[in-house]
């Protein structure tokens, strides 16, 4: 549902100098998501008309992951907070309603506290309202600080660099989130200046104008200092990340997944997992992979863009690429590495084998030691082994090749040629035993 009289301003357009990176530094990603993509998540069921990205010039790569429900807006140069707002304005003209201001690199901004921060905005009939957190050792530190009046009104927001001795001291500080009247906000903006420390239009300085000229601004403080938590570092991401994957492992296990060490496990954000799924330690589950009801994963386990059918079982130390499909019952077990590759009902791979570009059947055994050779040095090619198929130990299937169903193998067969239903196929050189021949070497 949306909202004519919200809209809402994510700003992207800071160049993210101190990841040291040549990706822009919204588009890193946390547990499977680009940081901004998280933030566009927290604002959607907000249902703001519109949702303007400010983003710097030359990133095509931030406008390409934008949803249709959001459009980018070029800041020309890095001019501060205040002047990527005034970016926006031209577009935003005759807007009338609230404008929710949110950064780009709040990964773990939710819809909860945004709600409530629009809320007390216009409870209070007030031109603005700003989220404020405690500052702890880990958040806030560096964030400026909120400065009221002897009645506790907020008077203004100073920057930390810009703060007094006694200021630094204040432990109430700014979010950077902040819910605006658009007409107090547009009037404030332009009479913004650059006189401080940086030489930048700083948004914050909008609360200390609205002060001046009569206009009631409201600090609603929440409790939870992380939603605040900026990405500035790879350290920062790292911190993000953390956070994100326990709220992940949280929520599966509230719906019924066990997951055995949720500290040692991760699951990015697009996983599925149904109920009564098991997950083991160290495993790690990517991109859409889905799992379905009665699997167990792990441990060791490497998946990606796979799909783990009901009561199969993965690893330990098993690594499925994209494309796998695993069917009901289906094993892909230690030291097994598959890509774009099917296990039919019941069929298996145990161990020590490299599956990639093959279909199994339903009911097949694949001996340690398998390997579809799919790459011929031009192209891929698909090996096709049928049902009930038992193959035995070292065996190379050259693709293109197909199994027939419930034909065997013999050990250390590499196999050429298609292989008949219910027949053996056999390639291997015969076996010479040379006598005396350790006693003449010795010699």
């Amino acid at each position: 549902m949306t909202d004519r009289s919200l809209a809402c301003l994510i700003l992207a357009g800071g160049l993210g100098t101190r990841m040291r990176s040549s990706l822009p530094k919204v588009l890193h990603p946390a547990c499977g998501r680009p940081l901004l993509e998280w933030v566009l998540d927290a604002v959607a069921p907000l249902g703001a008309e519109p949702t303007l990205v400010v983003v710097p010039p030359n990133a095509p790569q931030i406008a390409d992951l934008l949803p249709e429900s959001a459009s980018a807006v070029v800041q020309p140069e890095p001019r501060g907070t205040g002047d990527a707002v005034r970016c926006a304005a031209e577009t935003l003209a005759g807007f009338e309603g609230d404008v929710l201001v949110v950064y780009a690199d709040t990964a773990l901004l939710e819809p909860e506290p945004l709600t409530e921060l629009l809320a007390a905005r216009r409870d209070a009939g007030a031109a603005a309202a700003v989220l404020t957190i405690e500052r702890d050792d880990r958040t806030g530190a560096d964030f400026g600080r909120i400065v009221r009046g002897a009645d506790g009104s907020v008077q203004r927001i100073v920057e930390l660099r810009d703060a007094t001795p006694a200021e630094r001291e204040l432990t109430e500080v700014n979010s950077g989130i902040y819910a605006f009247d658009a007409a107090h906000l547009w009037t404030s903006l332009g009479r913004l200046t650059a006189d401080n420390d940086q030489g930048e239009l700083y948004l914050t300085d909008v609360v200390g104008l609205l002060v001046k000229a009569g206009e009631i601004v409201v600090a609603h403080r929440h409790p939870d200092a992380r939603l605040a938590h900026g990405v500035n570092t790879r350290v920062d991401l790292a911190e993000a990340t953390s956070v994100l994957r326990e709220r992940i492992n949280t929520g599966h296990m509230l719906a019924g997944v066990t997951i055995v060490d949720p500290a040692s496990t991760f699951i990015e954000a697009n996983v599925t997992i149904e109920p009564d799924a098991q997950i083991h330690p160290f495993t790690v589950l990517r991109g859409a992979t889905a799992v379905s009801s009665g699997a167990v994963v792990g441990p060791h386990a490497v998946v990606v863009d796979s799909e783990i059918g009901e009561e199969a079982l993965v690893g330990p130390f098993c690594y499925l690429r994209p494309g796998t499909r695993l069917g009901p019952r289906a094993k892909a077990g230690t030291f097994v590495e598959m890509k774009k590759s099917s296990l039919g009902e019941g069929a298996k791979v145990p161990h020590l084998s490299y599956i990639g570009d093959a279909e199994i059947g339903q009911g097949s055994n694949i001996g340690a030691g398998a390997i579809t050779a799919n790459y011929d040095g031009r192209s891929k090619n698909r090996t096709i082994i049928g049902r009930d198929v038992r193959t035995s130990c070292d065996n190379v299937f050259v693709a293109p090749v197909t199994i027939g169903d419930g034909a065997w193998t013999g050990a250390g067969s590499t196999i050429t040629d298609d292989i008949p239903p219910e027949a053996l196929g056999i390639a291997r050189a015969k076996q010479t035993n040379i006598e005396g021949y350790a006693r003449r070497r010795r010699r």
